[in-house]
């Protein structure tokens, strides 16, 4: 399919809900540990480099990144959790923010969680889900770096988290995922698309970017 984000573009940085859009339309947020690769998914996925700002520090990323597709639909990065070396303060107030976010948002259609393949689900994205199942909202699992692993283990992560999912419904999907070799691309690309309804055919060139927090 055609890159359904060609136009996306940064909007604003924002630390407090009511800095972000009217919750209006509709907007997909990635969620996952700091050191997960959230930004380096979304530039893979929208086909932008640099427009989810990456860093070599996890944990950078301590306000929701908003950018726009048109008028009406959205991506939003939200704050990584998890990342130990972040004073207790800071990632309480991140804690804060993105549970108000999910607890609030309207036009929230659902959830791109980022698991590195290496890992297992801990307990926050065990508790992510769980919330996410009880409000409904769809989430997609991208088990993220799968090129750090082989062909085996890969497929034996995959097949242990969808074992995990198990408990958490109907309502969340899991694929592979590599930023590096696009493993997985078409799918997530695919996943975006449906909860956004976007037509795969627009063709403009999409707008710079500046003055977005730098993520993970």
């Amino acid at each position: 399919m055609a890159n359904p984000f060609i136009d996306i573009h940064f909007v604003l940085s924002a630390s407090k809900l009511a800095q972000l859009p009217p919750d209006t339309g509709t907007e997909v947020a990635f969620v996952g540990r700091s050191n997960a690769g959230k930004s380096s998914a979304i530039n893979t996925i929208t086909a932008r480099k640099g427009l989810a700002r990456t860093s070599k520090t996890p944990g950078r990323t301590s306000a929701i990144n908003v950018f726009a597709i048109d008028e009406r639909r959205r991506l939003l990065d939200l704050p990584g959790f998890g990342y130990a070396r972040a004073p207790e303060s800071v990632r309480r107030r991140w804690t804060r923010l993105v549970g108000r976010y999910l607890q609030s948002r309207r036009s929230l259609a659902g959830l791109i969680l980022l698991i590195d393949v290496r890992r297992s689900a801990g307990a926050q994205e065990k508790a992510l889900l769980a919330w996410c199942r009880d409000n409904a909202i769809p989430t997609h699992v991208l088990l993220a770096k799968s090129d750090k692993l082989g062909r085996g283990s890969n497929a034996e992560a995959l097949r242990r988290l969808k074992t995990e999912l198990l408990a958490f419904g109907v309502g969340v999907s899991v694929q592979l995922f590599s930023a590096h070799t696009r493993d997985g691309l078409a799918q997530a690309r695919g996943i975006l698309a449906s909860w956004l309804r976007l037509a795969p055919d627009v063709q403009k060139k999409a707008p710079a970017n500046k003055g977005r927090e730098p993520g993970a």
